[in-house]
């Protein structure tokens, strides 16, 4: 449970975090600056290296490298019936998708296979997450008919898999978790076949609304982690690596399918992506995870450190399977949900328990 109390004052301090203003490229709003800095900025300025206030070679060419997106980013224009079907319905229910809202680059591949991720309690977020484009400010409502619009809206788009992700609601006594559990319920009623996967917030430690959701019984619960514990003060400036670690350990500890995600290239090492994947076995045994390159949304943004290679991508997924997790997605276009469909697949239901006996086989022979 957080002991810390939720006042208006500590409120405003999350949301003056944040430079930017609630939505779209801030740079629309900045005063004309007094003086300027552009000469002091690495450029692709003609410039004699080593003159006065000029770049070194070298320092301008690993600047110019990291502006320019490599040949292995791309990703298809959305498109198709399936696509255009599943934005009609969105809109006509008055839903938000995280897909949208972020600016995800594989959002036109998966709504064409058939799955989404709804972003409830608004499109508002009370925190200021350094790499996020979802707006920050104070949510103006809490909208309760939220849940029951979102299991007519997916019963009508037949789905075989759904991510249900939300903004942080920081304002509210549970965090937001009593409508979670009811969208869950609900959908869940609505759609006997789908199964559901939940990306959920911290709740700011408090374990009893985050029971509410666990109660629900998604057949995936994600929390993603985001980054590398070093990171976290420009990255997560208001969550905690261990609050997110101890989540996940109570949801495994609960019986559920758990998952969580990284971005690389926001300015981690390598070696630190690895000493992640420990810290996460180590303490919450999860089961899957995503690893996917940071896009920097606006200018106003962290910035992008490095372009990490398919080839590095390939080594993570080798290693994070090796360390115990059971599916890793790990590739330049990966999101948290990313695959999500074939992950549920092979996690849950008819598929898990075979893994489970499998496991359970071969667990009994090494004990032999």
């Amino acid at each position: 449970m957080s002991t810390a109390p939720k006042t208006p004052s500590s409120i405003a301090k999350t949301l003056q975090r944040h430079p930017r203003p609630a939505g779209g490229n801030p740079l629309r709003n900045i005063d004309k600056p007094l003086f300027s800095l552009t000469g002091q900025i690495l450029n692709n300025q003609t410039a004699t290296p080593g003159a006065p206030g000029a770049p070194g070679a070298e320092a301008a060419k690993q600047f110019l490298a990291t502006k320019r997106k490599p040949s292995w980013l791309r990703a298809k224009m959305p498109g198709g019936p399936g696509y255009q079907r599943l934005r009609k319905i969105m809109a006509e229910h008055s839903l938000h998708t995280v897909c949208e809202e972020a600016g995800c680059p594989n959002m036109g591949e998966c709504w064409a296979r058939g799955v989404a991720t709804i972003m409830i309690l608004g499109d508002t977020c009370t925190r200021a997450c350094g790499f996020c484009n979802v707006k920050t400010g104070r949510p103006p409502t809490l909208d309760l008919d939220e849940p029951r619009r979102v299991a007519e809206s997916l019963a009508l788009m037949g789905l075989k898999h759904v991510v249900i992700t939300s903004v942080n609601r920081d304002e509210l006594a549970d965090g937001g978790a009593a409508v979670w559990a009811e969208t869950i319920l609900r959908s869940r009623e609505a759609c006997p076949g789908m199964s559901i996967e939940v990306l959920i917030p911290d709740f700011e430690g408090d374990w009893d609304a985050l029971h509410v959701v666990i109660d629900a019984r998604p057949e995936i619960l994600n929390h993603n982690l985001e980054t590398v514990r070093r990171m976290y003060p420009a990255v997560r400036p208001s969550a905690k690596f261990d609050r997110s670690l101890d989540l996940l350990r109570r949801c495994k500890d609960a019986g559920l399918v758990t998952k969580t995600g990284i971005m690389v290239g926001i300015g981690e090492r390598d070696d630190e992506v690895l000493d992640l994947m420990d810290d996460v076995q180590a303490r919450a045994e999860t089961d899957i995870l995503t690893i996917g390159q940071y896009l920097q949304p606006t200018p106003n943004h962290l910035p992008i450190d490095r372009w990490v290679t398919p080839e590095t991508f390939d080594r993570y997924r080798e290693q994070g399977l090796a360390r115990g997790f059971k599916v890793v997605e790990s590739g330049p276009m990966v999101r948290s949900s990313y695959h999500a469909d074939e992950q549920a697949d092979r996690l849950t239901g008819a598929a898990r328990e075979t893994h489970e006996g499998m496991t359970r086989l071969i667990d009994g022979a090494k004990r032999g």
